[in-house]
């Protein structure tokens, strides 16, 4: 048996509160599904402020970030520094402390809302079109001849990717166009495989792409002349529109 045992026990509660702890950026405040009540147990809960302890989101706080093993004990040490870090993320007024603004989503940046971006999608100059909405992935972001697209041009539909993502129930057509110039047969394949190049950088920036209905019109629907190189350039277009959505949604 120790001796003295209570001199010992307090010099290491003293080193234990004087050890500097600094609030990081990225504690998680999540405190889980409704039915988890995050229950603490060992010598360490009776440290814990009572914000930590009788809070089912302070026990939660307590145990995703200073429970090192996970296994809802917690020692003298771990409660120590969970209440030190709480004193400097809560300040003097720890009873007000706002659970729910930690745990909330931080705001959307200026230019967007309903998380997308509303400045990005107004780029696109949408019009209206029989279907919905539509806009033109020009002939210059796919290499010469070619299906495949060109560096960059990722970032030119990443606004309207994350428009997809914030709005599932949303439908998209992908109409390949191209000029007159070669076979109707091969303008029509490249007109399809353009779509598709559309529709799979769209799907790797997180869109379903079940949700697109994809075509290949070749030379049949041309918006000028192909007697002329800019009327030649124009015709070679992807059509995308939103299905069932108003163009002045986005002016």
């Amino acid at each position: 048996m120790i001796r003295n045992a209570k001199p010992v026990l307090a010099a290491i509660l003293s080193l234990a509160a004087a050890a500097p702890v600094v609030a990081q950026p990225g504690y998680v405040y999540d405190w889980g599904p409704p039915g988890r009540a995050w229950d603490l147990r060992g010598p360490g809960v009776r440290l814990l402020y009572p914000e930590l302890r009788e809070d089912r989101r302070g026990r939660a706080f307590v145990a995703r970030n200073f429970d090192r093993d996970g296994d809802g004990w917690l020692t003298r040490r771990e409660a120590l520094t969970a209440d030190r870090a709480f004193d400097a993320i809560a300040g003097a007024d720890r009873a007000r402390f706002d659970w729910e603004a930690r745990h909330a989503p931080p705001p959307p940046p200026p230019g967007y809302a309903g998380g997308w971006n509303r400045e990005g999608m107004r780029g696109y100059h949408f019009r209206q079109g029989r279907e919905g909405a539509v806009f033109d992935v020009s002939d210059v972001l796919f290499r010469t001849g070619s299906a495949e697209l060109r560096p960059g041009a990722e970032a030119r539909l990443r606004p309207l990717a994350g428009f997809l993502r914030a709005n599932p129930g949303v439908r998209v057509a992908i109409d390949g166009n191209t000029d007159s110039v070669g076979a109707a047969a091969s303008n029509r394949q490249l007109s399809r495989d353009r779509a598709a190049s559309v529709a799979s950088a769209l799907e790797a920036m997180g869109v379903d792409p079940g949700r697109f209905r994809l075509a290949g019109r070749g030379e049949t629907a041309p918006v000028a002349s192909n007697a002329t190189v800019e009327g030649r350039q124009l015709n070679r277009r992807v059509e995308v529109t939103l299905i069932g959505r108003r163009a002045a949604e986005f002016g």
